[in-house]
This record gives structure tokens, sequence and C-alpha cells, in this order.
């Protein structure tokens, strides 16, 4: 096991079994003139931890360990898409709307992409998913645990609903889940800071928390092969 410095303490990470988990880095909600700008939302906000995501991503890619990318999408019919998600957002764009760059959040459109600097690589784990969680109606569980995969490192948007949705339900199937904390961010700067403290609270409810330096030092190569 290799010790992470984190919060509420020390995350022990598990080099054979751990998987990267990047949640929905998509252009609809980083991107001006996506789903979540239409909204009236400061996506600059978001945008700015594609450089420390784009870190953490490398530094999973030159361990060899797995790699997840989902995207928050629904079929072209909607007909995964519940009523009541649909017509909530007021009072611009719907889901399945058309936008600046294509159907709102609607699979294989270009705003539904994820952003070229974290563009997944053949090999890595692809994944749309209908709901904020990232394991309802996915099968991702199961692909998971045929990697033996049993840590789970996360990063993305928004800290307070997919992510934090993501993280409770992996923590319910028995994950031990780190959150880096800036790979990850929120419309709402306020909510991401409430959203971590939940995460950590009561000796680690659902997981820890830390910041990427953390993570890359513990990784260091004289420490993983000591």
């Amino acid at each position: 096991m290799i010790e992470v410095a984190a919060r509420p303490y020390a995350f022990q990470l598990d080099p054979g079994h751990t998987a990267l988990v990047v949640i929905d880095m998509q252009r609809d909600f980083i991107e001006p003139g996506g789903f979540g700008d239409s909204l009236g939302n400061d996506v600059s906000l978001l945008e700015a931890i594609i450089p420390t995501t784009a870190e953490l991503i490398s530094l999973f890619r030159r361990m060899g360990w797995p790699i997840v990318h989902t995207r928050e999408a629904h079929k072209a019919d909607l007909s995964d898409c519940p009523p009541g998600k649909r017509s909530r957002g007021a009072p611009g764009l719907k889901i399945g709307d058309e936008g600046a760059m294509g159907r709102i959040l609607i699979s294989g459109e270009p705003g539904n992409q994820i952003v070229a600097d974290l563009a997944p690589l053949p090999g890595e784990i692809e994944m749309d998913k209908p709901g904020k969680g990232m394991f309802w109606a996915t099968g991702l569980h199961e692909r998971l645990k045929a990697l033996g995969i049993t840590h789970l490192v996360f990063a993305g948007v928004t800290t307070e609903v997919c992510v934090q949705t993501s993280m409770r339900e992996a923590n319910d199937r028995g994950y031990e889940c780190l959150l880096i904390e800036d790979a990850t961010e929120s419309y709402f700067p306020e909510f991401k800071r409430a959203a971590i403290e939940m995460i950590v609270a009561q000796g680690g409810i659902v997981g820890w928390a830390t910041p990427f330096a953390a993570l890359e030092a513990a990784l260091a190569p004289e420490k993983v092969h000591a």
C-alpha cells in the first residue's frame, strides 16, 4: 500500500487495484456557449482545473493504471431522460434542445465530447451515463470488478453534483475513494467547499480528499518502487 497525505487522515492507496475516474469534463459544461453557460454560470471556474486534471491523467498513464472518462449523455430520442430532468433549468436551453455545439447532452453531439486537452486515449474506458452518478444504467461496477479495482481516485465536475454522487455510490459499493481537490470544481465555490467537507466528515464517511501535489509526491518512482 502507498500512503497519501490526505484529509481526514492518510489514504492507503493500493497500486495494483486503483483506477482514476474523471467525471464529465465535457464541452457543454466547460466551454462558453455550452449548456452550463446557457444557464448563466461562469464556466471559466471549471475551465481552470483542466491543467491539473491533465497532469493527473498523465500521472495515471505513466503508472499504467486504468482511467475512466464519464460523460453525462442521453440517447437521441431522450428515452433515457426522465421528463423531470429535462424540464429543469430556466430560462435557457433544455436537455435535447439545439445549442451552440449541437443538441444539449445528447450522445455523440460536439458539445457532449470531452474537452480536447483531456481526450481519452485508446484503451481507456469511455462511458456515457444518463444520471448524475456513474453506476446507474452503465455497467461500470461490473467492469471495475473485472479489473480487480478496489480504490478510486476522483476528478471532474461538478463537485457537489456528479462527482459527489458518484463518490457516494462508489462508497456504497465498497470502493475506497480519494478526491483530488484541485482537479474538481463547481460553478459555486461555496458548494465545492461544502461538498468536500461532507465527503471527509466523520472520519471520511464518504472518502478522502487531497491536492494533486500530495498524490504526485506519494507516487514518486522512488516511493512506488521502494
